[in-house]
């Protein structure tokens, strides 16, 4: 049996669940099980083209409508990014917009919900240490059990705190065992949650097929090189600024080269260069 894929890995969840849409159902059901069980949906963007595993930003999330009408965007994020809210509330809204066209009524919007597994901890403050699961909707902020319509929600699980507190619902329990261990098969065997073994079953099949791995590859590899560039950019950006500091300390200061080096960080030679004009 090959190494088994890691299910978060954005190609991997998305032929996951994608082409199992009663996985997906029972995944929905655990991470939302205060809210009314649903029983039946359909993957509006079931289809990965090939070419989005190369792109830059590219998020291989999951669209899907419920039979009332509510729309779903579930997605796995494993790396945080400086503009994840922002982000997160785009996409939803965009969900909401998308749905009218000029000349609809209002009254035809549907809910839009978002749910998103972060591999990594999202709320690091003390105080938000005994929390994992959120829920995030429109809510007065002096009365928070008033809530202005269900048009917008967003779910959030913090897969790595909440495995750590434990005391959630057992399916829940049961996807987080899935996402953080698919490789120790004493957990898995332990794992009694139906739907959740049959995610681990169709995960041992893909990680068998060699085209899935070469995919699941590409797409690694392309957010390796995409984590790289923002690293290079940001270190050509805080390279810029250091210059920057040593040109106005060589101009309005009576420091000599070693003690601007010393100060910014930046080589003898660069600052001697930068104090030639270079």
């Amino acid at each position: 049996m090959p190494t088994l894929l890691d299910p978060k890995n954005d190609y991997v969840f998305k032929r996951l669940f994608a082409d199992e849409p009663d996985l997906l159902i029972a995944l929905i059901n655990a991470v939302r099980y205060r809210a009314p069980a649903i029983t039946s949906i359909t993957v509006r963007n079931p289809a990965i083209d090939a070419s989005e595993l190369h792109g830059k930003y590219i998020i291989l999330d999951i669209l899907a409508v419920d039979a009332d009408g509510t729309r779903y965007n579930i997605e796995m994020q494993v790396r945080r990014q400086r503009a994840y809210s922002a982000r997160s509330t785009y996409y939803l809204a965009k969900m909401i917009c998308d749905q009218l066209s000029v000349g609809d009524a209002y009254e035809q919007l549907c809910p839009v919900i978002g749910i998103h597994l972060l591999d990594f901890d999202l709320f690091g403050e003390p105080e938000h240490q005994s929390q994992a699961t959120w829920c995030f909707e429109m809510r007065d902020i002096d009365a928070p059990s008033v809530r202005l319509g269900e048009e917008l929600q967003l779910n959030v699980i913090e897969l790595k705190k909440a495995e750590r507190l434990g005391q959630l619902p057992p399916a829940l329990s049961a996807w987080i065992t899935l996402f953080e261990h698919w490789q120790e098969e004493e957990a898995m065997s332990a794992m009694t949650d139906t739907p959740a073994r049959r995610a681990y079953d169709k995960l041992k099949t893909l990680s068998a097929d060699e085209e899935a791995r070469r995919l699941a590859f590409v797409r690694e590899r392309a957010l390796h090189d995409e984590a790289q560039l923002i690293l290079e950019a940001r270190e050509e950006g805080r390279d810029n600024a250091l210059r920057q500091t040593a040109k106005t300390m060589i101009r309005d200061s009576s420091l000599d080269d070693a003690t601007i080096a010393a100060y910014t960080g930046l080589p003898l030679t660069e600052v001697a260069k930068l104090r030639l004009g270079g």
